[in-house]
């Protein structure tokens, strides 16, 4: 089986981490900043950042509409933290000025966490992956409020000393190839969760 290849949107946020990630769960990961680079890729990656910013970014760079495009055409895609946000099609406490990518039938309230608890981490039971459970560091980050029918739930958190209005919150989502969490695989090594999305490329 050839390694798909996975672009990792690369206008903002934690690129080299999820390039790594991607290149050690077996795919090969290019940054992705311009149409043509969209065009080549099999998946893509929306890391996190500041998700205003980067939808302003992507207009700039006319990215917005061709990545529309492909993920309304069934690219699969991988959102962490900001890249939820913009992967939901409806967010609470955005900016007017916000575009959305959409792919995901969700309402997602937009750094959630900043207000709530601030940075916080706990352990989560994702399904689809085995092993131990999912240490999740979540950064000013956004929680799922409302699914949709087709939308699968993942990841919830637990109702944890310090999770306050966060425990029971859905932080971990899919709706056929989009994923979305809003924490950061990322940045603690553990590989699963880039594994499960290279996987979907894969399926697609």
């Amino acid at each position: 089986m050839s390694s798909p290849t996975v672009g990792v949107l690369a206008l903002q946020g934690n690129v080299r981490e999820h390039l790594a990630a991607l290149t050690a769960a077996g795919a090969r990961a290019v940054p992705v900043r311009r149409s043509a680079e969209l065009d080549a890729v099999d998946g893509i990656v929306l890391p996190g950042g500041e998700s205003t910013t980067m939808s302003k970014l992507l207009d700039a760079f006319d990215l917005l509409e061709p990545l529309r495009e492909r993920i309304r055409g069934g690219l699969p895609a991988y959102g962490s933290c900001a890249g939820m946000i913009l992967l939901a099609e409806e967010i609470l406490d955005g900016r007017p000025d916000q575009h959305q990518l959409g792919g995901l039938d969700v309402v997602v309230r937009r750094n959630a966490f900043g207000r709530q608890v601030d940075s916080f981490e706990t352990d989560l039971e994702f399904d689809g992956l085995t092993g131990d459970p999912v240490h999740a560091v979540f950064i000013r980050a956004p929680w799922v409020e409302k699914t949709g029918g087709e939308v699968e739930v993942l990841a919830t958190v637990p109702p944890v000393a310090g999770a306050g209005e966060a425990a029971g919150r859905a932080v971990a989502v899919r709706q056929g190839p989009v994923l979305a969490t809003s924490f950061h695989p990322e940045l603690t090594g553990d590989r699963r969760v880039h594994g499960l999305f290279v996987r979907m490329v894969h399926a697609a």
